[in-house]
């Protein structure tokens, strides 16, 4: 087709983007999921741990820290397009990991079992191998157990407390 000045219009090329290959590698998220909960073996028993308790040991800052550098493995499994509801189940094993490691000494020993950043790392090798979303149900259903859960810790003191007033007014 010719422009108005009679010079042929130029075309119009699609460009196709190919998928940033800038992000980290399996073998690199493994390794951080590695030095975060289980590069250093206890002798004498079968338990290893990482760097998430051991820096949960600073008080107020140190799990904020640990929360902060498991993210990335978060990050990484939101550029790899997994489901949301899987990355909502990661964000919740972390808020787990975060919550609950606050809690002076409990929270230490609860750090060195509940390893956060190797369930996440497993959750985005699944999603590698099925990448179908056939285990999406299990995400489904550990989230409605855990709102079940907070439900239950919130309800059960309610409850408790309405039945301790409605006791005394009698």
């Amino acid at each position: 087709m010719l422009s108005q000045k009679g010079m042929p219009e130029p075309t119009k090329v699609k460009v196709i983007r190919m998928p940033s290959r800038r992000g980290l590698t399996d073998e690199q998220l493994d390794h951080l999921a590695g030095i975060l909960d289980d590069f250093i073996h206890i002798p004498g028993i079968p338990l290893r741990i990482g760097l998430d308790p051991i820096i949960g040991l600073i008080p107020g800052l140190g799990d904020i820290i640990s929360a902060l550098m498991s993210f990335i493995i978060i990050f990484a499994a939101w550029q790899r397009g997994l489901p949301r509801v899987t990355i909502f189940r990661m964000i919740s094993n972390v808020a787990i990991d975060t919550l609950l490691g606050t809690v002076p000494i409990f929270g230490d020993a609860f750090d060195a079992v509940w390893k956060s950043n190797r369930m996440n790392y497993n959750l985005l090798i699944r999603h590698r191998v099925q990448p179908s979303g056939a285990n999406v149900w299990k995400d489904w259903g550990f989230l409605l157990v855990l709102m079940l859960s907070i439900a239950a810790i919130v309800a059960v003191p309610m409850v408790f407390l309405i039945w301790l007033v409605h006791l005394l007014r009698m």
